[in-house]
Order: structure tokens, then C-alpha cells, then sequence
């Protein structure tokens, strides 16, 4: 096998050949911005684009309409590499969290890398993963089989610093309905059954169960439709809720508080209820440790500086459910100035910035290298693989 150093040279060489190409594709993206399950145009640019390079797609992928992946040449190689690529944007903010930057890395880093494919011994499969704000395409994708068989799976997030990995918070989603009984509010109370009453139980609930769950569990909801009109009592009445935490098994525990805090409200109320999952659950992201370091060391050679706090606060991501498949490596890149959030409108006006164009080609450089590093180097991939069985049991 060629050397560490030659392969990326050549890795190089290949970013800065479709280097322009990708930067046109962000900018469209950008310009364009598309919710999760709706990326149809988005799609369509970025399978064209990978077509015209070489790739065999297929789309749509893993029963998602808006899902692909591509393949470049024969698929016969010991290893398989699978690069996530997102790219739904968010209702009225677009790309503000820039996953047309991010998905156009994973594509400049798959185009890099298919030509190194007998070198590495490994296949390089850019796969489409839609829908990661709200729904999660990746647990669909999953439940299909789409990352079975990968010896590693990665993807780049931009942020406001760089840092080897995120702590995503495992997230469910869940709306609660109350139901109760229809009354004039004056003229016969005492035949109604307020569901507002017992939606406010239950979230004075939630506020009084804060006190005694882990610093790491967040709760936060809203009520969807409190009621009709002041003289009607409301008969249905719902709240959503996102619940978060760093840990699946304790979530679920906290789940079942929950649920006991909305069958009291419904108790003192004399109402009943019920709950319906409102999207997928996400899970946490499986830490490596190992691989981590050997992220770190890419990133120094790189001459990037790790600036940013792993440890806070990040969010929850899909990413999380692939990492319990298969080894995920979700870093982030820094392209912005630290305290620009993400979810926000400067985000989103960062995204076709000369710092978004030159971030392309960095975290692209970050992803050849660390796949490189690990394939190459003697021993790393047995050790990640030995690592994740570990992690995971």
C-alpha cells in the first residue's frame, strides 16, 4: 500500500480539482433551501453532480423518496466507508444549520476519495441521509439495512468551533392528548371536563419533576390547540414535548415519569389520555475514544485548533442511531466566529461566505485523512472496531 502521506497528496489533489464544482453546488443549496422529506430539488442537483463524476446512484434509497447513494466503480474491496451526507434546511431559516456546507463536504471528500478506492482496499459509498431536523431519516434508513456491513461511517457539522466529536443528547418526541367533555363554561359547568385544566397539570408536572432527574435531561413542549372559544370548556388539547439526554436507558426511565405526570393531571381532572410518537427517536452518540484521538491528530495536522467544548451542549442529531451500527465520527468545523449559534439567520448568511468556500475544502481534507488514517495505519481499524463492540455492548 502507498504511503500515509502519498495518499493524501493525492486525496489533495482530487479536492482541488472538484473543488469549484462543489462550491457552486453549495451556493445553489443554499440559495435553495428545502425542509427535510421535501428535498426533491436538492436531490436532484447532487445526484446529477455525482453522476456526471463517475458515480452509480441509486435514488430513491432505503424506501425514502428523497434518500440516495452512490457507488463509484466495482464493489469489491475488503472494507466499506459510508459518507453521510445531509442537506434539509429548516422552515423560514433555510441552511442555518448548514447542512448544504456539510453535505457538499461529504461529496468533495467521496469524490476525493473514490479514486484511492484499490489503494485503501475499501469501497466509497456517499450515502443521502434527508430529513435529520425533524423527523430522522436515518432510523427509516436503519430499519432498511442502508449502513449494515460499514466499517465506519462519517459526516462534517459546521459550528462556531472545532471539535473532534459532539455529545448529542439521545431526543424523543411525543404529543400528549387530553380528552374531555364539551360544556357551556357558564351555563353548565358541571357537565364539562376541562383538557386544558389537565394539560396545565401537566406541565406544572414536568416543572416539578425537574427537580429530581439528571442535570442532562431537558424537557421542553408546547400546547398545540388549548381551546375554542372562552365559553366552551376544551374538550381536546394536545402538547408536544421533546425529552433529551445523554443516556438511552435513563431517558426511557424519564419517559415513564413523564407519562405518570399525565396520568395524574388526568386524574385530577377527570380526563384520559394518551400519547403518540410525533417523529423518530434519536439516539445518543456513541463516543470513541480512540478514534477521537486519531481525529485529533488530522486536526493538528491540519494546523486547525481544537477551540471548542465537546462536553456542552450541542443537541441531538440521527447520527446518533448509525452510531450504534457502525463506528460514526460527527465532528465540526468552525465557520463562523465563536458565539454565532446555529439555528440562527447569520448561520444561515455564513453559508456562502469565502470562509463557507474555504471550510469545503478543509473539512473535506479532514474526512480523506481520517479514513486514510484509519484504513492505512497498521492496526487502527482493528482497534476502532475492537473499540465500538466494546462501547456498544
Amino acid at each position: 500500500m502507498k504511503s500515509y502521506e502519498t495518499l493524501v497528496r493525492e486525496a489533495d489533489e482530487r479536492i482541488g480539482l472538484f473543488h469549484q464544482e462543489l462550491i457552486a453546488l453549495n451556493d445553489d443549496l443554499a440559495d435553495h433551501p428545502e425542509a427535510g422529506g421535501q428535498e426533491f430539488r436538492t436531490v436532484e442537483k447532487m445526484t446529477a453532480l455525482l453522476r456526471k463524476n463517475g458515480g452509480v446512484v441509486l435514488h430513491p434509497f432505503a424506501g425514502l423518496d428523497t434518500a440516495y447513494k452512490a457507488v463509484f466503480g466495482a464493489n469489491h474491496h475488503k472494507h466499506k466507508i459510508a459518507l453521510l451526507a445531509e442537506y434539509d434546511a429548516l422552515p423560514e431559516l433555510g441552511h442555518a444549520c448548514g447542512h448544504c456546507l456539510s453535505g457538499s463536504i461529504s461529496l468533495l471528500a467521496g469524490l476525493a476519495l473514490s479514486a484511492l478506492q484499490e489503494d485503501l482496499d475499501a469501497d466509497i459509498h456517499i450515502i443521502g441521509t434527508p430529513d435529520e431536523e425533524y423527523n430522522g431519516g436515518k432510523p427509516k434508513m436503519i430499519r432498511a439495512g442502508a449502513f449494515d456491513g460499514y466499517d465506519m461511517a462519517m459526516m462534517i457539522h459546521l459550528y462556531d468551533a472545532n471539535q473532534v466529536y459532539t455529545k448529542l443528547r439521545a431526543l424523543d418526541t411525543y404529543t400528549y392528548y387530553f380528552h374531555g367533555q364539551a360544556a357551556h363554561a357558564s351555563a353548565a359547568p358541571w357537565e364539562g371536563r376541562n383538557a386544558f385544566n389537565a394539560c396545565q397539570l401537566f406541565f406544572h408536572g414536568l416543572d416539578m419533576l425537574r427537580q429530581h432527574v439528571k442535570p442532562d435531561i431537558q424537557m421542553h413542549g408546547i400546547i398545540r390547540n388549548p381551546g375554542e372559544a372562552p365559553n366552551i370548556v376544551p374538550e381536546e388539547v394536545s402538547a408536544e414535548l421533546y425529552i433529551r439526554g445523554f443516556d438511552r436507558p435513563y431517558l426511557n426511565q424519564v419517559n415513564k415519569m413523564i407519562d405518570d405526570c399525565a396520568a395524574g393531571a388526568a386524574i385530577a381532572t377527570q380526563t384520559t389520555w394518551e400519547k403518540k410518537a410525533t417523529a423518530e427517536m434519536y439516539d445518543n452518540l456513541l463516543i470513541l475514544p480512540f478514534g477521537n484521538d486519531l481525529l485529533a491528530e488530522t486536526y493538528a495536522e491540519m494546523g486547525l485548533t481544537l477551540n471548542g467544548n465537546p462536553e456542552e451542549l450541542f443537541g441531538s442529531s440521527d447520527c446518533g442511531n448509525v452510531s450504534f451500527v457502525c463506528p460514526v465520527f460527527h465532528p465540526t468545523l468552525q465557520v463562523v466566529e465563536r458565539g454565532v449559534a446555529i439555528h440562527t439567520r447569520e448561520f444561515a448568511d455564513a453559508m456562502k461566505t469565502d470562509r463557507a468556500h474555504e471550510a469545503l475544502a478543509i473539512g473535506a481534507g479532514i474526512i480523506c485523512r481520517h479514513v486514510i488514517k484509519v484504513l492505512a495505519e497498521k492496526d487502527n481499524l482493528k482497534k476502532l472496531k475492537t473499540e465500538f463492540e466494546e462501547k456498544k455492548a
